[in-house]
């Protein structure tokens, strides 16, 4: 029922941190603030798998299908992206139903079919990040 202070006061530096990341975050950086989240959400749930912990592997693989499908999913603008936003919604919604399928048969191999799809994504976007601060700069100096 609760929880030694050590712990709460780790939560609490850990939360603030995290709030300071989003709240000072540009758009790119919240993406690649999900997809990080994304991924330590599904190894968790892989680990939670492995160790026989159900209600961590319930908590792991219901944030990682909310960071699919009400973040990563949410944030894409079919209008500016065109095909690539169609592309990845498909990938995303895929994701979805497999991450909810390794969860009913318990089953690690497809949460790592999940990593493996989505870890390029994630790579490409952070890859970016240079071209995006420099067209900011660029922009700004107009």
């Amino acid at each position: 029922m609760f929880t030694p202070v050590s712990t709460r006061s780790a939560n609490s530096y850990r939360n603030v941190g995290l709030e300071t990341s989003v709240s000072m975050a540009n758009p790119h950086q919240l993406v690649s603030l999900l997809f990080e989240a994304l991924l330590q959400s599904l190894a968790a749930a892989k680990g939670a798998i492995l160790n026989g912990d159900i209600p961590t592997k319930g908590r792991s693989i219901g944030r990682a299908v909310r960071i699919l499908e009400e973040g990563l999913k949410a944030g894409l603008d079919d209008a500016r992206g065109g095909d690539l936003a169609a592309n990845l919604r498909g990938l995303y919604d895929y994701c979805i139903f497999r991450t909810t399928e390794a969860n009913l048969r318990n089953d690690v191999a497809i949460i790592e079919e999940v990593i493996r799809l989505i870890h390029p994504v994630a790579d490409g976007w952070n890859q970016i990040k240079g071209e995006v601060a420099a067209q900011s700069q660029s922009v700004g100096s107009l």
